[in-house]
Formats: structure tokens, sequence, C-alpha cells
């Protein structure tokens, strides 16, 4: 078997491997043993693009537009939804991603719109290996940020995102309120982010080193997530120690929010120092 081939075993693998003990894997490279191709398969029932797309709205677009940014790079493109949200809206986009099979839906889903996605499969650590040229913006949405659970791969994907972007770039990140699971325990309203209505998502396991997702299908199929419980404010220190200027975190889409009700917080990264 080929490295390529070892790598994208996702394209044909349909049960998740975590070993004997899956509270033990703690690794960034066991995303790629998560996003097999029958959860792949699945993961567009538990968006539910156009309850998303509703309690979304024009969010991202209109914070892009309202900064003058037109060419997006998209880097954890998923299965394409925020990507198409773009390009339906005229923005230029690069929809990247390291899973195979979650590149190879995306690009399924964007031409049963009429779409060719342009996309590239690529690590974070090693994004400018793979991704040529400077973007206006780059987004990493979806919880996705939270895959990666050694404080260097952080520091050095962040560190990529800043060299992609041109002098004036902005990064838009989100998370979970890990904060409030860690904290308080887990509730969820589920309005914005995983919409469709009959999946369950939900913490199994919660401590300081990892969140262990479990989501469970109608045709009682379930598969699971490791992933890091990211701190608000430890996220946005990342940040700032990454270059970043000007740091700006919405809850669940709001300026305003108390701080353990939203579900997700989005991150709005400046790289130039604008005065207000």
């Amino acid at each position: 078997m080929t490295t390529l081939e070892v790598q994208n075993r996702d394209l044909t693998q349909k049960e998740q491997l975590y070993g004997n003990d899956p509270l033990d894997v703690r690794d960034t490279e066991q995303y790629r043993m998560e996003y097999v191709q029958s959860f792949v398969e699945k993961w567009d029932e538990l968006i539910d693009w156009d309850a998303r797309a509703d309690s979304e709205g024009r969010f991202f677009v209109d914070l892009l537009a309202a900064r003058g940014k037109r060419k997006v790079l998209d880097v954890a493109t998923g299965t394409g939804f925020h990507s198409v949200q773009l390009i339906e809206a005229g923005f230029d986009v690069t929809s990247a991603d390291g899973s195979a099979a979650m590149l190879a839906k995306a690009f399924d889903n964007g031409k049963r719109r009429h779409l060719i996605l342009k996309t590239v499969q690529a690590d974070w650590r090693w994004l400018n290996r793979d991704i040529q040229g400077k973007f206006d913006a780059i987004i990493c949405l979806g919880n996705s940020f939270t895959h990666l659970f050694n404080e260097g791969d952080r520091r050095r994907a962040l560190a990529e995102f800043y060299a992609a972007l041109k002098h004036d770039g902005i990064l838009i990140l989100d998370q979970r309120n890990y904060d409030g699971i860690l904290d308080s325990g887990f509730s969820s309203k589920h309005r914005f982010y995983y919409c469709g209505d009959r999946v369950v998502a939900e913490p199994e396991h919660v401590d300081d080193g990892l969140a262990r997702f479990r989501y469970a299908f109608p045709d009682g199929s379930e598969f699971k997530l490791n992933m890091f419980p990211l701190r608000k404010n430890y996220a946005r220190q990342l940040l700032a120690e990454a270059g970043f200027q000007r740091i700006h975190s919405y809850g669940d889409f709001q300026e305003t929010y108390q701080e353990t009700a939203p579900d997700f917080f989005i991150h709005v990264a400046e790289k130039a120092f604008q005065h207000d």
C-alpha cells in the first residue's frame, strides 16, 4: 500500500478505528480515522444545509463583504457548506480539507448545485506547502480547529494561516463553547450548527484534555469524534501570539452574550492593526 493510499484510507474505510481504549486517543492525526466514508455520507444529515443556512443567515457573507474581502480559503470545508454559500454570494473560494472523503463529498455537493469547487487536500500544519498564493480571508469553521490536540500543532497551524493571508487579511475561526461544557455540563439548543432534528450529537466523555462526542442517526448507526476542549480565552491568546492584531469574538453570531449561553464562539482575527 502506498503512502497516499494509507493517508486516504477514509475513502474506503467503513469503521472508525480507536484501538483498545478510545479515551487514550488524543492525537491530531486521529481525524483521518474518524471521517470514514460511512460517516461522511451522513454528515449532511447532521448539518441539514437548509436549516443551517436559515440559522446563520448572511453572517459570514456580510462580515467578509463589509471588510472588502473577496478571495477566501476555506481550510475545513467538510462537505462544502460554507464554500458553496460563499461561492453563490460571489466570493472566489478555494476549498481545502485534510480528509479525502470530505473533499470528495464537497465536490459532489458542489456539482449538484452546478458549481465546480476548487478543492485541495491539505494539512494545516504544512498549509503553505500545498496552497499557493495569498488570501484576503481564511475561514476555519465547524469546530474543526479542536481536532488539533498538541499545542505545537495549534501554534503551527495558526502560523500557517497567518502566512497565507495578505497583509490586511482576516481569519474567522469558530469553536464549541467548551468553557460551558467543562464548567457547567453540556447543553445545546442545536439552533445553528448541527441542525438535523433527528440526530443526537452530545458528549459521552469530557475532561480537560478530551471531549469525546457521540453522533447517533435515525437508522441506528453511531459515530464518534475525539476533540480537544479548547477554552475561549486560550484560543484568543493563541491567536494574539500568532500575530493577529485585533480579535473579536461573537457568541452564536451575536455581538453581546452571556459567556455560558452560546453553543459556539466565532473569533474574527485581523492581521493588520486598525484604529477604531
